[in-house]
C-alpha cells in the first residue's frame, strides 16, 4: 500500500512541475518574415536585385539576410524587443550595423515596418 501511495504522489508530482514550467506562446504581430527588396544597375547597365529579409521567431530571436540576385552575401542572427509600440532590433556579430527601432503599420495595401523617420523598412510577406 505504501507502495502505491508513493508511486501516486510522485506522478501527481511530475504533472504539477510539468504544468508549471509551460512558456507562455508569444504571438506578437512582429513574428514572421519580412522583407525589402530593390534593383540596382551594375557596370554593365544590367540589374540585379537586392533583397533583405528579416525572419522573427516567437523567442525575440531571428535571422537577417541579405541577398544580392542569388547569393547570400549576408547572414546574420539579431535579437528583438517590443517596448509599447516600438520595436528594436539589436544585431550580433556585425560591427558597423546600427540598432534599428520602427513600429508596425498597417495599410489597405499591407502591413510593413515603418522606422523612427518614417521611411519604410520592409514588408510583411
Amino acid at each position: 500500500m505504501t507502495k502505491r501511495f508513493l508511486s501516486l504522489v510522485a506522478i501527481c508530482a511530475i504533472i504539477i512541475l510539468a504544468n508549471c514550467s509551460r512558456i507562455d506562446q508569444n504571438n506578437d504581430p512582429i513574428i514572421g518574415i519580412w522583407s525589402q527588396s530593390k534593383i540596382a544597375s551594375t557596370d554593365n547597365s544590367s540589374k540585379q536585385t537586392i533583397r533583405k529579409e528579416w525572419i522573427f521567431n516567437d523567442v525575440y530571436l531571428g535571422r537577417y539576410h541579405e541577398i544580392n540576385g542569388t547569393t547570400i552575401t549576408l547572414k546574420t542572427d539579431f535579437k528583438w524587443s517590443k517596448q509599447d509600440d516600438n520595436y528594436t532590433i539589436e544585431y550580433r556579430g556585425l560591427e558597423g550595423k546600427p540598432t534599428e527601432v520602427f513600429i508596425i503599420k498597417n495599410l489597405e495595401d499591407g502591413t510593413y515596418l515603418e522606422t523612427k523617420d518614417g521611411g519604410t523598412l520592409a514588408i510583411r510577406e
